[in-house]
């Protein structure tokens, strides 16, 4: 159940538009205390390690990642986690819709994407208030990921 009212609260967010040369991902903890609850830089690794070994343990997700850059993702999702957060990193990456444009994700592989994070942040004993603060952080880009049949 918990999995289902965070996927809404993802799909709830209004899409905010955003003015050109403003920061993609905004940050949400200017104190660093929700970086803190994840764990700091340590945490974050953990978490995207667990990411990584439940998107390819997932039928729904696997596809995605069998032959991606795994590091890569890893490094880029730490980075942007960790500036939302207030933990003074820079993301380096792509924009979103560059890295995501060209792989069909549909509204399925999105939320199990989404689960696979949650399971990742409850293993990691992540407070459930910060996972859906970062959640909720991360609900706008949903529009630039979601680009495959059905969107809409």
């Amino acid at each position: 159940m918990k999995y289902f009212a965070l996927t809404v609260l993802l799909f709830a967010t209004p899409a905010l538009a955003e003015p050109r040369n403003a920061d993609p991902f905004p940050v949400i903890s200017p104190d660093g205390s929700l970086y803190q609850a994840f764990g700091g830089h340590d945490g974050l690794v953990r978490i995207t390690d667990d990411l990584m070994v439940n998107v390819l343990a997932d039928p729904r997700t696997h596809d995605f990642f069998v032959a991606a850059k795994r590091d890569q993702i890893k490094t880029g999702l730490i980075q942007i986690f960790c500036h939302v957060m207030g933990g003074g990193c820079e993301y380096t990456g792509k924009d979103m819709t560059e890295a995501h444009s060209q792989l069909g994700i549909r509204e399925e592989d999105f939320t199990a994407l989404v689960e696979s994070l949650q399971k990742a942040m409850d293993k990691n004993h992540v407070p459930f208030r910060a996972q859906n603060r970062l959640l909720a952080a991360m609900a706008p880009h949903h529009r630039e990921i979601v680009t495959g049949p059905g969107k809409g």
